[in-house]
């Protein structure tokens, strides 16, 4: 007995049309029967149409379905790209496959459903690795802005004698000390070997200085400083100069 397959296309198209209510729309009766099927992920708003993905499957009964396969094509595709409209058709074919002989479009709409929700997570996925690598980005960043210079023995030295020439501290040193006996701040002060015998030391030990900070501020006042003021000399005694 030959079987009859425009029965069995009425019989589920409206089984369909019970399941699937204000989803489904039959767009042909004759000669066959042509009808769609609308599929959204959760988020999707067909209001705004801002997020989430959506399509219509367009069914097309053959004269011979379900014993052969029946016509499928996506239409009204919203935040779907080219390419996964190709790969959700050719996912579907695998379905097909498995089913042919019985009715499969219940079958193979659960199954556009289903991958349409991967691809959604895929893409809300990229979305989360995208934020949070901007957001390292900007810490990183943040995080440079404060950080000190890093500084060599030879740039301290040069950034010194550059501070003491703008700020007037050189110069003033040199005025103080002109034409008469060095104390010993002054010494110490003069020579420049003792700082820079300190800094070499401390390298020569294994300490390393290249995240030392320097403040500018701290030495903003020194040009008050009377560096020529012998009371304040610990080794100075009176006559001493005579």
């Amino acid at each position: 007995m030959s079987r009859d397959h425009k029965e069995d296309q009425e019989n589920e198209i409206e089984a369909l049309e019970s399941i699937y209510c204000s989803e489904i729309d039959v767009l042909e009766r004759e000669p066959f029967y042509k009808f769609s099927i609308s599929i959204a992920t959760e988020e999707y708003n067909d209001e705004e149409e801002s997020s989430g993905l959506a399509c219509k499957l367009v069914f097309t009964y053959t004269p011979n379905y379900p014993d052969e396969a029946p016509e499928v094509a996506i239409e009204d595709p919203v935040n779907l790209e080219d390419m996964y409209e190709q790969k959700l058709l050719e996912h579907l074919k695998k379905t097909i496959e498995e089913n042919l002989g019985m009715e499969m479009i219940f079958s193979l709409v659960s199954t556009a459903q289903e991958w349409l929700n991967e691809r959604w997570d895929d893409y809300k996925l990229h979305e989360e690795e995208e934020r949070a690598r901007k957001l390292i980005e900007t810490e990183e960043a943040e995080r440079k802005k404060f950080e000190g210079t890093r500084v060599t023995v030879e740039s301290f030295l040069n950034w010194r004698t550059e501070f003491e020439e703008s700020t007037g501290i050189a110069a003033k040193r040199e005025k103080s000390n002109s034409g008469k006996k060095l104390t010993g701040k002054e010494l110490f002060l003069r020579d420049t070997t003792l700082i820079d015998s300190d800094i070499k030391f401390l390298l020569e030990a294994g300490d390393s200085i290249e995240n030392v900070k320097i403040d500018e501020s701290l030495f903003q006042d020194l040009g008050d400083l009377e560096l020529g003021d012998d009371s304040d000399d610990e080794d100075w005694v009176p006559g001493a100069d005579d």
